[in-house]
């Protein structure tokens, strides 16, 4: 009698364990329960660009404007060469630093590096093959401001009858010194973080520099000679828009374009104060 009261008791216990068990299962599956997973009466924020998405070309639109300097541009330094007889010998014409390179009406500002900061999402582009260049011509880094793409090769030139070397100090991606003693030698680095500026220097000749924008996407420019950029086929979107330059730093703003629209900005930098060297 005392065994099948034991039995009686155990299968008691076990239905009310089971009962609890359903009950809590159907509590945390959010079936019935006073409180499910999300009781957040908010929506759901709007879901990123889809990973893998191309732009459509046929739709894109573009963000053009200028860059300009507000007061009159700092004399850019002279070059002395003389550390260097080749160089002398190469170069005839007076060499001026290109910190504030301003076109024919003293204010629109070349050489600024405008790309897109944010607002991209998930978008994925296709890396270039065809390599971005740096040339070291006339004892000078040609172009001075630059853009190129994470994972792009990098083809770096040397054109001049002298040792140079390219030394690329970045925070981001690794540091490369190269040397390049003979006429026509070419080397190519490829860099693998996004990183926006890269500064090059050469240690043999202290006056040859120049910046290197690296960017997963293809949308940046440099201003010309008129201070004008122009960033093509951005799909529709809100963006920042980021300007930077060597010495007076960078400016953002935002734009936002819709398919097939042109949106047109522009960006002031204040001038240093006359007697401001500019000789970096």
């Amino acid at each position: 009698m005392h065994l099948r009261d034991m039995r009686v008791r155990a299968l008691r216990f076990l239905a009310v364990l089971g009962t609890v068990t359903l009950a809590a299962s159907v509590v945390a599956c959010g079936g019935g329960g006073t409180e499910t997973a999300n009781t957040s009466s908010e929506p759901s924020a709007p879901s990123a660009t889809p990973s893998g998405l191309k732009v459509d070309a046929g739709t894109a639109g573009e963000v053009t404007g200028v860059v300009a300097l507000d007061g009159a541009a700092p004399k850019n330094a002279p070059i002395r060469m003389n550390a260097d007889p080749i160089c002398v010998r190469e170069v005839k014409d007076a060499q001026f630093m290109e910190t504030f390179e301003v076109g024919g009406d003293g204010k629109s500002l070349a050489n600024v590096f405008v790309y897109v900061k944010d607002g991209l999402g998930n978008y994925i582009y296709d890396t270039p093959t065809e390599p971005a260049r740096i040339d070291q011509e006339g004892c000078r880094y040609h172009p001075h401001v630059f853009g190129m793409r994470v994972g792009q090769p990098l083809e770096i030139l040397n054109s001049d009858p002298t040792l140079h070397n390219i030394h690329a100090t970045p925070k981001v991606n690794s540091e490369f010194n190269t040397g390049q003693p003979i006429e026509g030698m070419k080397t190519t680095h490829t860099f693998d973080k996004p990183e926006v500026m890269v500064p090059f220097k050469c240690d043999v000749h202290g006056w040859m520099n120049a910046y290197v924008g690296v960017l997963e996407h293809p949308y940046f420019a440099v201003t010309d000679r008129d201070g004008k950029f122009s960033l093509k086929t951005l799909p529709a979107g809100t963006y920042t828009i980021e300007a930077w330059h060597e010495r007076l730093g960078a400016q953002q703003q935002m734009v936002t374009i819709g398919e097939k629209e042109t949106k047109d900005i522009a960006f002031t930098f204040k001038a240093p104060a006359a007697g401001a060297a500019a000789s970096d």
